[in-house]
């Protein structure tokens, strides 16, 4: 008996340590693993302007990191000033821009360069230093030593003047008609929501008045006093730009939703708002079971804004708070934010909104 106990004890042994062994193959978090080189910037000095802001001005390129994980490896990179690099809080406050899996470069434009240097306080028209570093991620993440780049950024300049966009949408009234305003130097950018139940026909005028506007040409282009109106493509909100410089424009579907499992489309699929173009706010109206709301833009967490609390009728970028309806009916919600900043790119920190049962 004492034999076959011994023989036992020597399996089980053996059991364990194979199990050991298998273990060990997937615990891949223990095998070292690192950039095999440096990365590099071409070019490694970037001096900004309105020359080259729509360009390609810098590429930031990196040797593969290899798992021990037959898998894509994704890679980010992160953009600081040296002096946030150090510390319990290094590189909290970088910009981060994702690259995708499996690549192993990315390039710039002038002008997301230029917003990420003014972001992280580098002065304009004065040559600063940012730093930066690749983050590679699979079964851990692993950083890059990071190099230095030197950007002198551009502050843009500040233009006014508006033109205006008479439509089916407003019944073409030349005075209430939507007013686009100017972003840059001949061109222009508004809001303006086609509803269903109006026609889809526009022109563009310089003034509020008809003494000089703009039709469609043959190739659906600007023309001066044609009579051919332009067609938006099906109802719903967009983001109007002209360019009067080339005489062209583009409408891009934009729109603030409520969403929330006080919506019929809870949490996955935004209620999308209307636009008053005249009061300058976003609206909804229908019906709210009980449940919480909050507001994103364009059906996606990316932008997103959510309240502190039910009384305060101010809600926070990124905030996970929402409003809460303790009550089904049909309500009113009205939002408004302010533009996000023209030189950064990023969204006001706070926006207001009311709810109301009706």
């Amino acid at each position: 008996m004492k034999k076959y106990i011994n023989k036992l004890l020597v399996i089980c042994t053996l059991l364990i340590l194979s199990a050991s062994c298998e273990n060990d193959a997937i615990l891949t978090t223990l095998k070292e693993v690192s950039f095999s080189g440096p990365i590099e910037a071409s070019p490694n000095t970037v001096v900004l302007s309105t020359d080259n802001e729509n360009e390609s001005v810098v590429t930031i390129s990196w040797p593969a990191v290899v798992y021990p994980v037959n898998a894509p490896v994704s890679y980010a990179i992160q953009f600081d000033v040296a002096s946030d690099t150090i510390g319990a809080t290094a590189w909290e406050k970088s910009v981060r821009v994702e690259a995708g899996e499996e690549v192993l470069s990315k390039s710039f434009l002038g002008t997301d360069l230029n917003k990420m240097a003014i972001k992280l306080g580098l002065p304009v028209d004065v040559a600063g230093k940012m730093v930066v570093r690749v983050e590679s991620t699979l079964d851990r993440k692993i950083y890059s030593k990071a190099i230095a780049l030197t950007v002198t950024p551009f502050a843009k300049q500040v233009v006014f003047g508006q033109i205006y966009m008479p439509g089916s949408y407003q019944d073409w009234d030349i005075n209430t008609a939507a007013a686009l305003d100017a972003v840059s130097s001949g061109i222009y950018q508004g809001y303006v929501t086609f509803p269903e139940t109006k026609g889809l026909g526009f022109k563009f005028n310089t003034e509020r008045n008809w003494a000089q506007f703009y039709g469609a040409d043959a190739n659906g282009n600007l023309m001066d006093h044609s009579d051919t109106d332009f067609q938006i493509a099906a109802p719903g909100s967009y983001q109007m730009t002209v360019n009067l410089n080339t005489l062209k424009w583009t409408a891009v579907a934009f729109s603030w939703g409520v969403v929330g499992d006080a919506t019929d489309g809870g949490w996955d699929n935004s209620t999308n708002m209307s636009y008053d173009h005249q009061l300058k706010i976003w609206k909804f109206k229908g019906a709210l079971k009980v449940g919480n709301v909050k507001f994103r833009l364009n059906n996606a967490w990316t932008i997103n804004y959510g309240p502190k609390n039910n009384d305060e009728g101010k809600v926070y970028l990124d905030n996970p708070g929402a409003h809460y309806i303790s009550e089904a009916g049909t309500y009113e919600i009205i939002f408004s934010i302010q533009e996000k900043d023209p030189t950064t790119g990023i969204y006001p920190a706070t926006a207001i909104y009311t709810v109301k049962k009706i």
